[in-house]
């Protein structure tokens, strides 16, 4: 790894943190086949570490939204908050539930003229706006994500999943979190 996780504030050794975040790590580096550095940094504070993953967790596994479309609306957003972590990070996740290794830069650089369906141009609308107008959302907004076939309960999701990730986006600011080497292949074959 080129970057350290983050550099703004100490990076915890992984083998002195509490026992329920060291397994939590061993579980992602299991899965990922690497720790990813959001875990590393988020780990100075433990007690926010397990709230942000208790939350993001929900998201994720407890939605109306399929997998491709959570992380189209996190790196739309992150794109919007020039998030450089969650943009690359995201991005590969993207690339690879999506299965369309252009779709990254895509949706970060302009959702709007991003290769996707008119359903999920809406969703991707929605969540900008939430993130840079969150006062100007109106039942019209509603209106047109029903239009397209998304649940009172997707908007919620969808709502839900661009609020989450404007705190992640503003913490990786915030510390200066790096992106993984690894992020930056992954979902490009």
């Amino acid at each position: 790894m080129s970057d350290p996780a983050m550099t703004r504030f100490p990076v915890p050794d992984v083998d002195e943190l509490p026992d329920d975040l060291q397994e939590r790590i061993a579980a992602e580096a299991d899965d990922a086949g690497f720790v990813p550095n959001v875990f590393r940094a988020l780990a100075y504070r433990p007690s926010h570490f397990r709230a942000f993953f208790q939350y993001y967790d929900a998201l994720v596994e407890h939605t109306e939204l399929d997998r491709a479309e959570v992380e189209m609306i996190i790196v739309a957003v992150s794109g919007a908050n020039d998030c450089l972590y969650c943009n690359v990070a995201h991005g590969a996740l993207a690339r690879i539930y999506a299965d369309d290794p252009q779709i990254a830069e895509q949706l970060m650089s302009n959702h709007r003229t991003a290769n996707v369906s008119e359903a999920h141009r809406a969703m991707l609308d929605f969540a900008v706006e939430l993130t840079e107008n969150a006062a100007e959302i109106d039942e019209d907004d509603f209106e047109e994500l029903r239009e397209h076939g998304f649940s009172r309960r997707a908007i919620w999701d969808i709502g839900s999943v661009a609020a989450f990730f404007n705190l992640s986006n503003r913490m990786a600011h915030l510390a200066d979190m790096r992106p993984n080497d690894e992020f930056y292949e992954l979902g490009r074959a």
